[in-house]
């Protein structure tokens, strides 16, 4: 059995914390500084955990390999698994023009660009997140307003701040479920958590999209549906992610914010003509006038209605019990850790749901979607398999990331980071935000920055008197305002709306609401780290 060591270099926490960073500051250098691939920068921090859970925290080569190897195929089932088939279910469509369907079905909901914004941006915007992330929903959403007429800089502003409230449970919960396995939470508890914090940012985001549509006017003129949106958004998000799962808490956020939003009367009224031409200064696409067939249409909606569902029916308890069975939990070959007090630690053990993971019942719903939008057998696995060579860098990324964060808790590297970081006291909880926001900003994915940070933020936690919940969870919601700075979402932006090289110009229209936005939710957590806002936690 290895038993982690928390002071492993000359008996001090704070030189053990230092060598302990090592694998975490070449990732961040790597991708900050140098602007390495995500990829070469994972590999290159997985070496360097490697080598330092080896060489100085004294783990086995074996195990050390071990944990790595734990982290490799948990990136790849059930984290990847969900991206693929839903990214999948997204290429289909393209495939069949059902997506340009959609994209004209939301043109005519409103002649208000302000409207449209919110829509596309925000509503759309976080369906696609829901299914996909990665950046699908920046790339997509840019495109779909600049087809709208609004001029690309501003198409890739307004998609970038929009990808904010949806990211913490986008692709299918992945980013909740990957902090829940990292820091050992219930997976229940960590989306409960996460499910009260950014709604709040739901309420603002909406507000903060037409102002950047149309300034004040636009803020005085739709400031009714704008809050409206929010409002339900944040009311299906936290009711999702509380009571429901955290798997369709985007879905079900994105789908009743948008039907809020065109409930509201004057979100359908058209808008003024000199409101049009002072906002919308790009070229329309003339193929939004085409009218499609309303079966077209309705084939169009199939695919995000099929995925919610098949979700529901999966959460139906009988239902739920029979998918569980197929869960196989077993001895992880070649590990045995003891914590600092010599007790087991639960990676020794390793469960894999082979059926009751969202990854599978993706698949399901996008078997029926091929039928329902008329997908051939053939052409399907080749759209399944052209996804997983897309994802191909973003695959190696993942299981390099989460490989590294396995070999840094389980050879004791988070854990001595996390001692020494709780020397931060009842100011934890105002710096726990910042710490996930830095995360996404150089990673690109609130994924990546949960495997980093969870459990680094639950150590800590325990060793200042906070509540390891609210910190995990907000590694995760202060995260998600990285997202709109993160050179991978800047670069993705660019070059969807043809503005390569531009990210500089983005970055400085983007970062003051992004500091602005994490400021918020700083204040948020620490509040709730009180007995001010301590009554919000379940």
């Amino acid at each position: 059995m290895f038993v982690q060591q928390l002071e492993p270099v000359a008996d001090s926490l704070a030189l053990s914390a230092l060598v302990a960073a090592l694998p975490l500051a070449a990732v961040l250098i790597l991708l900050g500084a140098v602007r390495m691939k995500a990829h070469l920068a994972g590999l290159i921090g997985l070496t360097a955990a490697v080598l330092v859970g080896w060489l100085v925290f004294g783990m086995p080569l074996g195990q050390t390999l071990s944990a790595g190897a734990q982290g490799v195929l948990f990136g790849l089932f059930p984290i990847m698994w969900i991206v693929i088939n839903a990214l999948w279910v997204y290429r289909m469509t393209v495939r069949t023009h059902h997506f340009d369907i959609l994209r004209r079905s939301f043109g005519r909901l409103s002649d208000d660009p302000r409207i449209q914004a919110l829509v596309i941006a925000f509503c759309f915007g976080a369906l696609l997140e829901a299914l996909a992330g990665f950046g699908a929903p920046v790339a997509i959403c840019s495109v779909m307003l600049v087809a709208l007429g609004f001029d690309p800089v501003k198409a890739a502003v307004v998609a970038l701040v929009a990808n904010t409230a949806p990211v913490a449970f986008g692709a299918m919960g992945t980013p909740v479920v990957t902090l829940a396995q990292v820091t050992g939470l219930p997976l229940d508890t960590v989306a409960a958590v996460v499910g009260r914090q950014t709604p709040l940012l739901a309420l603002v985001v909406p507000l903060v999209l037409v102002w950047l549509v149309d300034g004040r006017r636009g803020l005085r003129e739709t400031w009714v549906p704008a809050l409206a949106c929010g409002v339900a958004f944040a009311v299906a998000q936290f009711a999702a992610s509380n009571y429901v799962s955290a798997q369709l808490a985007d879905i079900g956020a994105a789908l009743v914010g948008a039907a809020a939003l065109v409930a509201v009367p004057s979100a359908r009224r058209a808008a003024a003509e000199p409101v049009r031409a002072a906002v919308l200064t790009g070229a329309r696409s003339e193929d939004l006038d085409q009218e499609d067939p309303r079966r077209e249409v309705v084939r169009a909606y199939a695919p995000y209605a099929l995925i919610v569902v098949v979700f529901s029916v999966a959460q139906l308890p009988p239902v739920k019990d029979l998918l569980a069975r197929a869960t196989r939990s077993f001895d992880w070959p070649f590990l045995d850790v003891a914590d600092p007090n010599g007790e087991p630690v639960g990676a020794n053990m390793f469960s894999l749901p082979l059926v009751a993971t969202g990854g599978t019942l993706v698949l399901f719903a996008g078997l029926l979607t091929a039928v329902v939008i008329g997908v051939r057998a053939g052409d399907a696995a080749r759209e399944w398999a052209a996804t997983v060579y897309e994802l191909r860098y973003a695959i190696l990324t993942v299981v390099s990331v989460l490989a590294l964060a396995y070999v840094m808790n389980l050879s004791g590297q988070a854990g001595t980071i996390g001692h020494f970081v709780a020397a931060a006291g009842a100011g934890l909880a105002f710096l726990s935000p910042i710490l996930g926001w830095f995360g996404v900003a150089v990673s690109g994915s609130d994924t990546s920055a949960n495997a980093l940070f969870g459990a680094l933020q639950v150590t800590a936690a325990q060793q200042s008197g906070l509540s390891p919940e609210l910190l995990a969870a907000a590694n995760s919601s202060g995260g998600v305002l990285g997202k709109m700075i993160s050179p991978q979402n800047l670069t993705i932006a660019c070059a969807a709306v043809g503005l390569a090289g531009k990210e500089g110009d983005l970055l400085r229209k983007v970062l003051p609401w992004s500091l602005g936005l994490l400021l918020v939710m700083c204040l948020i957590v620490l509040g709730q780290s009180t007995s001010v806002l301590g009554w919000m936690l379940p």
